[in-house]
């Protein structure tokens, strides 16, 4: 079994920055949502303000988008190509998706590309807001334990140090930069 990260690994780029500056051209009415965006990316820039409750203002955004299922639909079919080459390639059955992006645009992606383990962070499509725990970190590893009770990673890719938790349950390791898979740093 293998085990990915999503953002900047699979996935070209940070998938929800481009879902939300997507939804800003292409769902004008989101526009609405960026003075509290700006004012809680100011709080949370001095430390004045916890990261989840920044996403969640963040993400108050999708409560101006009528449909978001066929909304997501519409972002994955442009979005496709930021699937990179070097996944496509090594992609098999039992590949596992671990990502703090919401759960609800990862897993259209995951569809697309016949992937059938995903993890993510779940948010409510219609409010932004979180119905638990932010997928990041030691989260992964304990969402990870609780699906496949000790089960063995053969490999793990990920562009983020941060991961090095799930990254240590791994046989063999890789961090993603860019094009470059690189072998995971010893600590």
């Amino acid at each position: 079994m293998n085990v990915y990260d999503w953002d900047n690994t699979i996935y070209r780029q940070d998938s929800t920055a481009n879902f939300v500056l997507w939804l800003y051209v292409h769902r004008p009415m989101t526009l609405l949502s960026v003075p509290r965006t700006a004012v809680c990316g100011l709080l949370y820039g001095l430390h004045l303000m916890k990261k989840l409750t920044f996403k969640e203002n963040l993400y108050h955004m999708f409560s101006y988008v009528k449909d978001m299922d066929a909304t997501v639909d519409e972002f994955v079919d442009s979005h496709m190509d930021h699937v990179k080459q070097f996944y496509l390639q090594q992609q098999k059955e039992d590949d596992v998706v671990i990502s703090a992006s919401p759960e609800f645009t990862i897993k259209k992606f995951c569809e697309r590309l016949g992937i059938k383990n995903v993890m993510a962070s779940v948010v409510d499509p219609k409010t932004g807001k979180y119905t638990g725990i932010n997928c990041h970190g030691e989260e992964k590893v304990r969402r990870f334990n609780a699906l496949y009770q000790g089960r063995k990673i053969d490999a793990f890719y990920s562009d983020s140090l941060t991961d090095s938790p799930l990254a240590a349950l791994a046989n063999k390791a890789y961090l993603v930069k860019g094009d470059k898979i690189l072998n995971w740093p010893k600590n």
